[in-house]
């Protein structure tokens, strides 16, 4: 019979390498096993509804989610879902959305392997981890003006290549108003130019590659 205190956990990463290798160091933890792994977010809801694990470890780019959409819906359907985020994608605006979310902890793959265990175990008994270089680059970007969901929307189809005559066509603005929008852009990310202003739009995690690992 398993032991009351033992922390079970669901794993969620689209590379089946990791996945794995994430399971056998888990498991091969005193107290700790993986009930259930799952590739896509619609295996996430699937498994986390079968299973009720104590903590949901996912990566937040995985095939079929928008990002911390996940999070949102799992937490819509689970309130009490302990959510630790492990993943590739940086950028304090991914970071902020994902605790704002409801995830207790915000890691990077890059994470040795005694802090995923310790942060684990905090988790399980529902404290935040918030990882120094985390919070570093959450704190650096704190007084920044953040953008608005329309300039997002605005660096998003510049970011596919349109002009700001097809910008301005598709969400039904005039090229002016787009030019104001790209002038505040420019301001709010200290950009030189709208090619930069999406490189940082990317790295600070406003904007999103389709499946980036």
């Amino acid at each position: 019979m398993e032991s009351s205190n033992m922390i079970r956990i669901l794993v969620a990463d689209d590379h089946p390498i990791l996945r794995r290798g994430l399971a056998e160091v888990i498991s091969g933890q005193q107290g700790m096993r993986v009930v259930a792994e799952a590739a896509t977010g619609t295996e996430v809801l699937e498994l986390y509804a079968e299973h009720r694990p104590d903590i949901a470890l996912i990566d937040v780019r995985l095939p079929d989610t928008q990002g911390i959409g996940l999070i949102d819906e799992l937490r819509s359907r689970f309130p009490g879902a302990r959510i630790i985020v492990l993943t590739t994608a940086t950028g304090d605006v991914q970071i902020v959305r994902a605790l704002r979310a409801g995830a207790l902890s915000y890691l990077s793959k890059s994470v040795a392997r005694p802090e995923l265990i310790e942060t684990i175990r905090k988790v399980a008994r529902g404290q935040k981890h918030i990882p120094p270089q985390v919070a570093a680059e959450m704190a650096e970007h704190a007084m920044d003006e953040a953008l608005s969901m329309r300039e997002i929307t605005v660096l998003q189809h510049a970011s596919n290549g349109n002009s700001n005559k097809i910008i301005a066509d598709t969400l039904r603005l005039s090229e002016h108003t787009i030019k104001t929008h790209f002038k505040n852009i420019l301001g709010k990310l200290q950009a030189n130019d709208r090619t930069h202003a999406v490189m940082i739009a990317l790295r600070r995690g406003y904007l999103e590659l389709p499946n980036a690992q």
